[in-house]
């Protein structure tokens, strides 16, 4: 492992990493002195890994090179990269002062030149890293190919760093989304009652996304007319082309059952979105429902 480092060690130019910041939590404990908030953290080896004497050495060389990090924060910081055909070893620091152990499961990591750009960005599994202690750092070795590369190459010796890349955290509040035609439909109270109803809604868990029921009549057709709000609590958009709808009235009956076919339907991440589907007469089971209550859920598969 050792033929992976550089042989200089100049330590002002192999390790000139940038920090990157995942999530800090919020320091409850340390002072206001700006010395007194600086953690330190002890080199940790994962105990699977057989390194000699010497790498240990060269590991704990780069690592006290390392700029001082605040208490409750997650970091990586580069260390070096081996090129070989066409796949890039990179070997980077993470480190963990928080007061206690964390796991890492996937991770998304960019690599940038010295203007801030990317120019590879790969997602990471890193379950068999385990658990990373408490005020420690760990080296790991990231393998990036040609095809993570976005631009047209890894860049000169020590012209990189390594970070995290952050998620954009969810909009803090839940938003009304109306199609096009439902906005140039509704009047100004009808699409007030529809804001004031998302907003009154009990919160989505993260990920989760619901059917509620807003309105069900019968119409002069004798067709089933069901009014939906579909509610995405997740942090990205869903596109849906097929809906398989089962509709029970008050009795608890099955009334009807239908697949519906949307075309360029989408949900923004963190909004609602209203919408109708209609029954026609040849599917209701019931000619004459109960509609003083209701339910509308897709079957169970």
């Amino acid at each position: 492992m050792l033929s992976f480092f550089k042989k200089s060690t100049n330590s002002k130019d192999t390790n000139e990493a940038s920090v990157a910041v995942v999530e800090p939590v919020q320091d409850t404990d340390a002072s206001q002195d700006p010395v007194a908030q600086e953690a330190e953290t002890v080199l940790h080896i994962h105990p699977e890994w057989d390194i000699t004497v010497q790498e240990r050495y060269v590991y704990q060389f780069h690592h006290a090179q390392l700029p001082k990090l605040k208490p409750n924060q997650i970091s990586i910081s580069k260390i070096d990269v081996v090129s070989d055909d066409d796949s890039f070893m990179v070997n980077a620091f993470i480190r963990n002062t928080l007061s206690k152990s964390i796991r890492f499961e996937e991770v998304t990591l960019l690599l940038l030149d010295t203007e801030g750009t990317v120019f590879a960005r790969k997602t990471f599994d890193l379950e068999l890293m385990g658990d990373l202690p408490a005020n420690t750092c760990q080296p790991w070795i990231f393998l990036f190919s040609e095809e993570d590369l976005l631009g047209n190459g890894f860049p000169a010796e020590e012209e990189w760093r390594i970070a995290f890349e952050l998620k954009k955290k969810a909009p803090s509040e839940h938003q009304l989304m109306l199609h096009e035609s439902w906005e140039n439909s509704l009047n100004d109270m009808q699409k007030t009652r529809l804001y004031e109803m998302v907003n009154n809604l009990p919160p989505l868990t993260a990920g989760e996304i619901n059917f509620m029921g807003i309105e069900a009549r019968i119409g002069e057709n004798s067709d089933l007319s069901v009014t939906l709000l579909i509610r995405n609590g997740s942090d990205k958009d869903i596109k849906v082309e097929q809906l398989p709808l089962c509709f029970e009235d008050a009795s608890g009956e099955l009334t009807a059952k239908g697949a519906f076919q949307l075309t360029d339907f989408e949900v923004k991440a963190n909004t609602s979105k209203p919408w109708t589907f209609i029954f026609p007469e040849a599917l209701l089971l019931n000619k004459t429902p109960d509609l003083s209550a209701w339910k509308v859920y897709p079957p169970q598969s």
